[in-house]
């Protein structure tokens, strides 16, 4: 795939105005509020594994509805005390797979929660929690359940799980509460995204090829699913656009990104046709822009000009695990445990 969206330098400094509704703090107040009314943490048992470096739990959160949520939580093993914690977030169609597919950010010292994505893993397997409201009008792909409305969309829900992650990740033992990061991939970038809008107090964000920014370019821009999977219904549901816009307005994580205080880290591929770029450079260029705060959170972007959505891979995690380093150090005031060198993208 050659390049195809923006030039780079007309992506440095795209900062498009997105569609914002007028209730859009409201409606997420309440949907969290709804949400924290029931306690976070319904179980967490070992997961025997043939691993002897971490040790792994099964853990049961509940989330949007008091639905439980499946995630592992990993560390570690015998490494005492309090720990920075990664909360990791899925790509989309996939789950939370096998306690052992997943060890980076336990291997580099941090204690680590994989959120499972509900009703996802019909794609790539691997998932352990339902979409008990996947029944709601909309199209026969996870991005377009409920799609008529921003109160049934499967990304309500969803969103709602990756915030109340966090907070299970806090309840925890052996989590040092005031250094919980979240993370992703595609999907699970969008969610991180979204949680930093959410969540004042992480202590920083990592967010690759993000999904669900700029969500109403992105459907016009792309055919690859997950957004051709919106265009596709929309083709056979024409009187639909109107309904759908609306509540694509709801997630979009632009929106939420103007809103987090965090330091952030992001990672863009500028032939990604899954995410285009210049979706993800309106998140990155105005995050933290409508924050209420004095001075702009830390942000750092490294752009890969000739990947697709596989981005920077094992490169980019390098930068990732230095950057993060560097953060949570500054944020300490101790020397970084890993050298923080920060090259430009």
């Amino acid at each position: 795939m050659a390049l195809f969206d923006l030039p780079l330098e007309e992506l440095r400094r795209y900062a498009p105005a997105v569609a914002e509704p007028a209730d859009f703090d409201a409606f997420w107040r309440t949907t969290l509020a709804e949400a924290a009314t029931r306690p976070v943490l319904l179980d967490v048992r070992p997961e025997p594994t043939d691993l002897r470096l971490v040790e792994t739990w099964d853990v049961t959160f509940t989330g949007f509805g008091g639905d439980p949520v499946r995630a592992w939580y990993t560390r570690p093993a015998g490494l005492a005390g309090p720990l920075a914690t990664v909360v990791e977030f899925p790509g989309y169609g996939r789950g939370r797979g096998l306690p052992h597919e997943r060890l980076t950010w336990a291997v580099a010292g941090y204690a680590h929660l994989l959120m499972d994505c509900r009703g996802q893993s019909g794609q790539y397997g691997g998932g352990d929690t339902p979409d008990p409201g996947q029944g709601a009008a909309g199209g026969p792909w996870p991005v377009t359940w409920g799609i008529l409305t921003p109160h049934d969309y499967h990304y309500r829900r969803l969103i709602t799980d990756a915030a109340r992650a966090v907070q299970a990740a806090r309840a925890l033992p052996g989590v040092a509460p005031d250094r919980v990061v979240v993370a992703g991939n595609s999907q699970g970038g969008g969610l991180a995204l979204a949680v930093a809008g959410l969540l004042p107090d992480l202590a920083a964000v990592l967010s690759t090829a993000p999904f669900l920014c700029h969500l109403q370019r992105a459907i016009e821009i792309t055919d690859a699913a997950p957004y051709g999977d919106i265009a596709r219904y929309l083709a056979v549901n024409r009187e639909a656009e109107e309904a759908v816009r609306r509540t694509l307005s709801y997630v979009d994580a632009v929106t939420f990104a103007r809103r987090a205080v965090a330091p952030a880290h992001f990672g863009i591929g500028l032939r990604d046709t899954v995410c285009p770029p210049s979706t993800g450079f309106a998140a990155h260029n105005q995050y933290g822009a409508a924050n209420g705060r004095p001075v702009p959170p830390e942000r750092e972007l490294h752009v890969y000009p000739f990947n697709q959505h596989e981005g920077g891979e094992a490169v980019h995690v390098r930068r990732q695990l230095r950057w993060l380093a560097s953060v949570l150090a500054d944020r300490d005031g101790e020397r970084p445990r890993v050298a923080a060198g920060r090259p430009a993208g």
